[in-house]
């Protein structure tokens, strides 16, 4: 992610020098990068992002990597006057480790399979969409993995990533793949 408006230039040198996390809220309305009289409109929930890799190639550039942690939802938030967002936030439980029913098996072997191919490819591990540990035998990392690279729209994406229920998550994503033609 390369970073270079001045509200989250500061931010992201704050996080890196106290080895802070940081929320990512996707836009309801509004774009990335901030324009002058345009209102934004954050979701209802976001994910911590935690720093793993950074450079800063030129000045007021920051090129980093980054690894979502924990989910969860705003209770308030507020724009400051430069335009960062801050908020007050409620973590989502983490999923309950279960694991992948007979009935989703398809599922994890679609992920796996994709994983392989890519693996196959010799695409580096940071270039990986996915990161190791790979948790192909728990549903809620396997839900979770697919809700990040299937192209959802946001209020759907949203929908399954807040589900509580990592197997009806699962299974929602199971729907989802077989309406796109993607399981055998």
């Amino acid at each position: 992610m390369q970073v270079f408006e001045v509200r989250y230039l500061d931010m992201i040198k704050r996080c890196i020098a106290r080895g802070e996390e940081f929320g990512v809220v996707p836009l309801v309305e509004g774009t990335e990068i901030r324009v002058p009289d345009k209102q934004e409109t954050l979701s209802d929930a976001g994910t911590m992002a935690r720093i793993v890799e950074w450079t800063a190639p030129l000045p007021g550039l920051l090129q980093i990597s980054c690894i979502g942690t924990t989910r969860f939802q705003i209770k308030s938030a507020e724009q400051l006057k430069h335009g960062l967002w801050m908020a007050e936030v409620d973590t989502v439980a983490e999923d309950m480790v279960v694991p992948v029913p007979t009935e989703q098996q398809d599922v994890a072997n679609a992920l796996g399979a994709l994983i392989r191919s890519l693996q196959k490819k010799q695409i580096s591990t940071a270039k990986m969409p996915l990161a190791p540990p790979y948790r192909l035998d728990e549903a809620g990392w396997v839900a979770n993995r697919w809700c990040e690279l299937l192209r959802l729209d946001l209020e759907e994406k949203q929908r399954l990533l807040l589900q509580e229920n990592p197997v009806l998550r699962l299974e929602l994503i199971q729907d989802v793949l077989s309406e796109n033609g993607l399981l055998d």
